[in-house]
């Protein structure tokens, strides 16, 4: 090699690795702390325009958080959020959720809802299993209803409840779809 090469080819080289260096890394980054940020909001939320959910709050072994899940489509959709995984209140993983669905369905809507864990064994399956997919398993409600079930009605029938709220936005129609969850490094 000449010495024009090895210079070229040593510049070209500082210059990738700053490169490299300059690429976002999620480790040390404020991802984690707007993200706990954005669920502080949304569990506050929940508790003081619903008081009703206290009995749910009270008496869930963990709850997952997603403040803001983004959902769109036409005929095919998709939807997509992240949020955070807390136990006794204090955050232990993050995950996102990602859905899929497919039929007669147009526009577009924001919505946040939180997963309440009633079952030690729900929320370890939930914790331990490679990617979580919403299945019978799981109750669907909005906070007025949630707010009005009992403990042994929801934990003997729905180990995993779903609480959707702050919906804004506009979707029409009837699909088929399934939601998909997996820990993510904010």
């Amino acid at each position: 090699m000449t010495q024009m090469n090895r210079r070229v080819f040593a510049t070209s080289g500082l210059a990738a690795i700053a490169a490299l260096a300059a690429c976002s890394n999620p480790i040390g980054s404020q991802g984690a702390a707007d993200l706990d940020a954005r669920v502080d909001a949304a569990r506050d939320y929940l508790r003081s325009n619903y008081p009703g959910l206290n009995e749910l709050f009270q008496n869930a072994r963990g709850i997952l958080y997603i403040p803001v899940v983004t959902e769109g489509g036409l005929f095919i959709g998709g939807a997509y959020g992240r949020g955070a995984l807390r136990i006794n209140d204090a955050t232990v993983d993050y995950y996102s959720a990602t859905r899929a669905s497919f039929g007669l369905q147009a526009g577009a809507q924001q919505y946040a809802h939180a997963l309440f864990f009633m079952t030690e064994q729900a929320l370890s399956d939930f914790r331990y299993s490679p990617g979580w997919a919403a299945s019978a398993d799981l109750r669907y409600a909005t906070p007025t209803q949630g707010g009005s079930m009992g403990t042994e009605t929801t934990t003997q029938f729905s180990p995993v409840i779903a609480v959707v709220f702050g919906q804004s936005g506009i979707m029409a129609g009837a699909s088929l779809a399934g939601v998909k969850y997996a820990r993510i490094i904010p």
